[in-house]
C-alpha cells in the first residue's frame, strides 16, 4: 500500500510547483482542501479512458484536492490552464492524516473512480486491488473497505448526491487567487 502526499514532493515530472493547504470546518465540508499548481514540468501527462485521450497535467494546470474528515476516499478535481475541469479522480483509502509539516496524506487502497467532465464514469484498478490482496499487501478488511467505498461512491454519483463535483467547480473559482487561498473567505 502506498502513502500518497498532497504536495507530491517526489513527483519528478514536475520541476516547479505551488502548493497550498487549509483545514476547513463548515456546514458543507470538514477536512483539508489543497491546491497543487503546476508551474513547470518535464513533459505533460496524458491519460486514456474509454478511447478518449486527454492531458491531466501540464503547465498552468491545477489539482484541487479534498480530504474529507472521517471518510475513506480523497477527491482530486483536475483543472486545465484555463481553470476548466478535466476530470475528477477519487481514490479509495484506508486512512488519512497530516504530516508534522502540515501536508495531508492518505493510504491508497488501489481502487479508483474517475468521472470525466462529460459525466462518463470509470472504475479503475480492480486488478491492482486483487493483486495487492493475493500478495498480502492488504488485508481482506482493506479489500472489503475499498470495494464498499467504491460502491458507495458510485451509488452517490449515480443518485446525483455526490457534492464534490459542484463544490470543486465553485471552490476553484472562489477560494483561490494566484494559487493561494484568498484572504477572508467563507467556505
Amino acid at each position: 500500500m502506498k502513502r500518497k502526499f498532497g504536495d507530491r514532493a517526489n513527483w519528478r515530472r514536475i520541476t516547479n510547483r505551488q502548493f497550498t493547504c487549509r483545514f476547513v470546518q463548515s456546514k458543507i465540508f470538514t477536512g483539508y482542501i489543497t491546491l497543487y499548481t503546476i508551474q513547470d514540468l518535464k513533459e505533460p501527462l496524458w491519460k486514456t479512458y474509454g478511447g478518449s485521450t486527454f492531458c491531466i497535467a501540464d503547465k498552468g494546470y491545477s489539482w484541487l484536492q479534498y480530504y474529507p474528515k472521517g471518510e475513506h476516499f480523497v477527491v482530486t478535481a483536475m483543472f486545465d490552464d484555463q481553470e476548466r475541469i478535466v476530470e475528477w479522480y477519487i481514490d479509495t483509502c484506508r486512512s488519512q492524516g497530516i504530516t508534522d509539516q502540515g501536508v495531508p496524506w492518505f493510504d491508497d487502497l488501489y481502487l479508483d473512480v474517475v468521472v470525466l467532465k462529460d459525466g462518463e464514469i470509470f472504475l479503475l484498478d480492480e486488478d491492482e486491488l486483487e493483486d495487492a490482496l493475493s500478495r498480502k499487501h492488504i488485508t481482506t478488511g482493506d479489500y472489503d473497505l475499498a470495494n464498499r467505498t467504491a460502491k458507495e461512491l458510485l451509488h452517490a454519483i449515480d443518485a446525483h448526491v455526490f457534492p464534490y463535483f459542484q463544490l470543486s467547480l465553485k471552490h476553484r473559482q472562489t477560494l483561490f487567487e494566484n494559487g493561494e487561498f484568498r484572504k477572508n473567505i467563507e467556505i
